[in-house]
């Protein structure tokens, strides 16, 4: 009786492991892919990096990268709303240089990355530094 209450622990820790495990994977897999947030150096306006970023981190400079959000993609630059990551403003319509909330937009350069291969009227605007699929379905291109 004792053995098979032990083997019956076991076989409980083995499907509680598996279990995680693929709950884990899940999440891994969920928090990759293309996204429609940059991280920009935090230098300020007159920074010499002018690099993007898809991921949080250091810039070159040595300063931490600031999220900001994507409003919009014009060719191979993307325009960005300085609010930050959880920002869900749309570019002015009166005023393409600053944000619905009247903040000023940030152009930065796109090479390098990949941008939604859609067409010029996009909307998606998602970038990933990897190539793949859009949120949309559409290929992706890199920016060269």
């Amino acid at each position: 009786m004792k053995r098979k209450a032990v083997v019956m622990s076991a076989l409980m820790m083995v499907v509680l492991l598996i279990a995680g495990l693929t709950v884990a994977e899940g999440a891994k897999k969920k928090s990759k892919g293309p996204s429609n947030v940059l991280y920009v150096c935090s230098c300020g306006d007159e920074c010499a990096c002018k690099k993007v970023f898809t991921k949080p981190g250091k810039c070159a400079c040595g300063k931490k990268t600031v999220a900001m959000h994507i409003l919009k993609i014009e060719g191979d630059e993307a325009l960005l709303c300085t609010c930050g990551k959880g920002c869900t403003c749309k570019l002015n319509p009166d005023d393409p240089t600053k944000c619905g909330c009247g903040k000023p937009v940030k152009r930065v350069s796109l090479k390098g990355l990949y941008v939604c291969g859609c067409t010029d009227n996009c909307t998606c605007n998602t970038v990933s530094d990897k190539p793949g699929k859009c949120k949309c379905g559409t290929e992706m291109r890199k920016v060269e």
